[in-house]
C-alpha cells in the first residue's frame, strides 16, 4: 500500500469551509480533555475564554486592539506568499515602520494631526517597504535566499531600534529602554468614544479590503499570483518576473511597516523595544490558515486576538497556569494549520498492485 500526498486541482469552497469547521470541532475536543486533566471545569473554562474575548463590549474592543496589527501582518505575509516568496522579516518590517515614523515625528515638530497622521504611515510604509524590497531585490537579481535575508535583517532592525533606545531617542527619566512619551495630540485618535479602540483597526480592515481588489482583480495581481503559480509560465507570458517579485516585496513589507506606527501611535505611545509580541511571526500563521486571503485574514487575526484576551481570563476563573492557555493556542494552531494544508492537498491511497 502507498500513500501519496496530491495537491488538488480544484479546492472547492465547501471544502475549505468544511475543514476549518472540522479542525475547530477536533481542536475543542483535544482542548477539553486536556482541560480536564488540569481539573478544570470544561464549561467554565470555555465560558471564560468567550467572556474574556467576546463577552461585553469592553472585551470586544480590546480583541480588536490586539488583532489590529495581526491583520496587516497577516496581509503583508500573504502578498508575498501569493508569489512565492517567503517574507520571513514581517516582524523587522514593522520595527523599520515604527523606526522610520518615530523618526518622523521626533523631525517635523508639531503638526496638525490631519497632516501628521499621513505623514507617520506614509513612513511606516516606507520603512517596512524599503526592508522588504531589499530582500526582494537581492532574490530576483542574485538569487540569494529571502528567507535567509528576511530573517537577517530581523536581527538588524531589532538592533538598530535597541541601539537607538540606548542612545538618541532614550527617556533619560527611565530605568527601561525607552523613548519619551509621545504628546497626547499626536496620537491616533480613538473611533469610538468611551473606548480605546483608536484609528488603526479600521485602517487596517481598509489595507485588507483594499490589497484583496488589488491582488485578484488588477493587472499587478494577475502577474504575483502568475508569477507564484509557475514563473517560467510567467515570464513567456511576458511578465518581468524580477520586477514582480520586487514590487510584490515592495507592498509586503510597507503593509508590515504599518503596523508598527499602529502601535507606536496607537497603543504604546512611545518607541520600545518591545512593541512587537512576536506579531510578525504570528502573521505568517494567520496568513496560511486563511489561505493567502486578505479577507479571511481579518476574521483569522480577530479570532487571535480574542485568544489572548480570553485566554486571560482563562486563567482567572479557573486557575489554570498561562502554560495551559499557551497550550490551547497551539493546539487549535496545530488543527487550523492542519485544516489549511488538507484544503489544498489530499492524501491517496494506493493499493501496491
Amino acid at each position: 500500500m502507498n500513500i501519496n500526498i496530491e495537491k488538488r486541482l480544484v479546492a472547492s469552497n465547501i471544502w475549505q469551509i468544511g475543514s476549518v469547521v472540522i479542525a475547530l470541532a477536533a481542536s475543542g475536543v483535544v482542548c477539553a480533555l486536556l482541560l480536564l486533566t488540569a481539573g478544570a471545569d470544561i464549561w467554565q473554562a470555555f465560558a471564560a475564554l468567550w467572556d474574556g474575548a467576546f463577552g461585553d463590549w469592553r472585551a470586544t474592543w480590546k480583541t480588536l486592539i490586539k488583532a489590529t496589527p495581526l491583520i496587516l501582518t497577516g496581509v503583508a505575509v500573504s502578498v508575498a506568499f501569493r508569489a512565492r516568496i517567503w517574507n520571513i522579516g514581517a516582524e523587522g518590517q514593522l520595527y523599520a515602520g515604527a523606526m522610520m515614523s518615530y523618526w518622523l515625528y521626533t523631525s517635523v515638530g508639531p503638526l496638525p494631526l490631519p497632516i501628521l497622521i499621513p505623514l507617520l504611515f506614509v513612513a511606516g510604509a516606507l520603512g517596512g517597504g524599503l526592508c522588504g524590497g531589499l530582500a526582494g531585490y537581492l532574490s530576483a537579481k542574485y538569487r540569494v535566499n529571502e528567507i535567509l535575508t528576511t530573517v537577517m535583517m530581523n536581527y538588524i532592525i531589532h538592533y538598530l531600534v535597541s541601539y537607538l533606545l540606548v542612545g538618541p531617542w532614550r527617556d533619560p527619566s527611565q530605568f527601561v529602554l525607552q523613548s519619551p512619551k509621545i504628546d497626547s495630540d499626536a496620537l491616533l485618535p480613538f473611533v469610538l468614544p468611551a473606548t480605546r479602540l483608536h484609528l488603526g483597526f479600521p485602517i487596517a480592515v481598509a489595507v485588507a479590503i483594499i490589497t484583496y481588489f488589488v491582488i485578484t482583480k488588477s493587472s499587478l495581481g494577475y502577474e504575483i499570483r502568475a508569477v507564484g503559480m509557475n514563473k517560467l509560465a510567467s515570464r513567456f507570458k511576458g511578465i518581468r518576473i524580477e520586477r514582480t517579485i520586487i514590487t510584490a516585496m515592495l507592498i509586503s513589507g510597507a503593509v508590515a511597516g504599518l503596523a508598527g506606527v499602529i502601535e507606536v501611535f496607537g497603543v504604546h505611545a512611545r518607541m520600545k523595544p518591545d512593541i512587537s509580541l512576536g506579531f510578525g511571526f504570528t502573521g505568517i500563521i494567520i496568513a496560511v490558515i486563511a489561505l493567502l486571503n486578505p479577507i479571511a485574514v481579518i476574521f483569522v487575526a480577530i479570532l487571535f486576538g480574542g485568544f489572548v484576551n480570553g485566554g486571560i481570563k482563562l486563567q482567572v476563573a479557573t486557575g489554570v497556569p498561562s502554560t495551559m492557555t499557551d497550550a490551547i493556542q497551539a493546539i487549535i494552531l496545530i488543527f487550523f494549520l492542519t485544516a489549511a494544508v488538507l484544503a489544498r492537498y489530499k492524501i491517496v491511497i494506493e493499493a501496491k498492485q
